[in-house]
């Protein structure tokens, strides 16, 4: 059974849409602000954390940030319509996707199972295709433990920036497209833009590269994409 943390200070917007996943036979637990959410995820591992930006006491993007210090859980921040700095701003903290305001519960509810279904199939084909240690520089990889390590002190990455690093690492020097990184690492049906991938490719640089602005690892091919090279 999928478990659901729902974090929301409109309590009816969270009372829908626990009821709308329960009766699709999700377990839901419910947060209404950023300290009650918190708490919750360091007492369970959720499938899914669908996570509103404006939050008392903590905001979305405080909890999303904190959550990320522990757990690679899946989130889906809830943004308001129109604020793409708010979209960017999630990505940056390890946000997974982010759904605009107001929006169909059916939406949510297919949002939901796609990132459960991505993160799940994902992770059990690089388990059974790798099942091994991959080591460049002072980079090393353990792909069926999904782990990453640099100087040998691990490196906590997102679902997402390991599923990056790990295509591009196991087809070094191929060049992927924005549009190609995007449809394999998130995709046909994922809604967002190239930026999503440009963020994350940032991101990873930030936590994996010594100088990020010179890689070592993840090169940029100007007007076309990028690719890994050590």
């Amino acid at each position: 059974m999928a478990k659901v943390l729902v974090v929301d200070d409109e309590k009816l917007i969270v009372k829908g849409i626990r009821f709308s996943l329960e009766q699709d036979g999700m377990e839901v637990d419910c947060a209404y602000d950023g300290e009650e959410a918190l708490e919750a995820a360091k007492k369970k591992e959720y499938d899914v954390v669908l996570l509103d930006v404006m939050l008392p006491k903590l905001d979305g993007f405080q909890v999303c940030q904190q959550i990320r210090e522990f757990s690679q859980m899946p989130i889906i921040m809830l943004t308001a319509k129109g604020d793409d700095m708010d979209k960017i701003l999630g990505l940056e903290y390890g946000a997974d996707d982010y759904i605009t305001k107001p929006f169909n519960i059916l939406e949510v509810k297919a949002r939901i199972k796609a990132i459960m279904r991505r993160s799940g199939s994902s992770r059990k084909t690089k388990e059974e295709e790798s099942g091994k240690m991959v080591a460049y520089g002072n980079l090393k990889v353990d792909c069926e433990g999904r782990r990453v390590y640099i100087s040998n002190k691990e490196v906590n990455l997102t679902a997402k920036e390991f599923d990056l690093l790990e295509l591009l690492m196991m087809n070094k020097n191929k060049v992927y497209s924005r549009e190609n990184l995007l449809n394999t690492v998130w995709g046909f049906d994922y809604p967002g833009d190239v930026r999503t991938v440009d963020v994350h490719i940032r991101r990873l640089r930030e936590k994996i590269e010594s100088n990020p602005s010179e890689p070592q690892y993840i090169h940029t091919k100007w007007g076309v994409g990028y690719f890994f090279q050590n």
